[in-house]
């Protein structure tokens, strides 16, 4: 696994993932759905901010969902619990080495993990065992390499590619999405499908430019300042005068565009 979640375990950190599950639900939940009775494996929760979206989709599922972390797995449950939801079950694991048996689940789902991951390929294939023959997954991931906006920045790109240096450093590839086909592939999955999933924000879409421009993304960067100072990717000056360019395309007249990746495969 990556040696550490690189953007922190802090609230702000939760905040920011509650803003970005809330605001991209229907870019790319709207197609996720699972059967009454089926046993689904969340991968990787963190602090339930897909979880949510996951027990409302298919309330008559049964949701197992697992998490390394024992106080992400706390905040989940709560969250979980705070909303009523009663499909969804908790448990601590590594992916790595679940305690579940073999052919368990019906259907796996994993957003934002792989990401962080030193050995994705080996992650899918350990999930596989856990998987019916003829389950599905579902992977979500993002790509920072798909970011592009107006007006346009060089040392906002610069900061953007901190993000990118650090996760690498951290054992992790912030450009995954992009390679979600040939990682499935890979991992011996079958009927592979992905599709991109783009995020486009205008001043016209201004839950958007408050959800995901300024909250998720832009705060996500803003987030690694000290990291990215410490390992001496950029200097201060630089990177503050990137994150105040990435604020700048949340103005009347800024654009943002970001890709997500949305893959569907089965195991044979």
């Amino acid at each position: 696994m990556s040696k550490s979640y690189v953007h922190g375990y802090d609230q702000k950190e939760s905040i920011r993932l509650q803003d970005q599950a809330s605001t991209l639900v229907a870019l790319l939940h709207s197609d996720t759905h699972y059967p009454p009775d089926s046993k689904v494996l969340e991968a990787g929760c963190g602090v339930g901010a897909q979880t949510i979206t996951l027990a409302k989709n298919s309330p008559l599922a049964k949701i197992t969902s697992i998490d390394i972390s024992p106080a992400s797995l706390a905040e989940a449950r709560d969250k979980i619990e705070s909303a009523g939801y009663s499909n969804v079950s908790f448990q601590q694991g590594d992916i790595f080495d679940l305690a579940f048996p073999e052919e368990f689940f019906d259907h796996i789902f994993i957003c934002f993990v792989l990401e962080h991951l030193a050995e994705p390929v080996q992650a899918l294939k350990a999930l596989m065992k856990h998987l019916k023959s003829g389950g599905t997954i579902t992977v979500i991931e993002g790509d920072h390499g798909s970011t592009f906006f107006y007006p346009p920045s060089e040392k906002a790109q610069q900061a953007i590619n901190c993000q990118v240096e650090l996760q690498k450093n951290a054992g992790g590839n912030a450009n995954i999405g992009r390679s979600l086909y040939p990682l499935l592939n890979e991992a011996g999955y079958q009927e592979i499908m992905v599709s991109p999933r783009m995020v486009y924000v205008d001043s016209s879409k201004p839950n958007f430019v408050e959800g995901f421009t300024k909250n998720t993304f832009t705060a996500m960067i803003e987030g690694v300042r000290e990291k990215a100072l410490a390992e001496g990717i950029i200097d201060a000056a630089s990177f503050d005068d990137g994150v105040s360019d990435l604020y700048r395309t949340a103005q009347e007249d800024g654009v943002f565009c970001y890709t997500f990746f949305k893959a569907f495969a089965e195991k044979a």
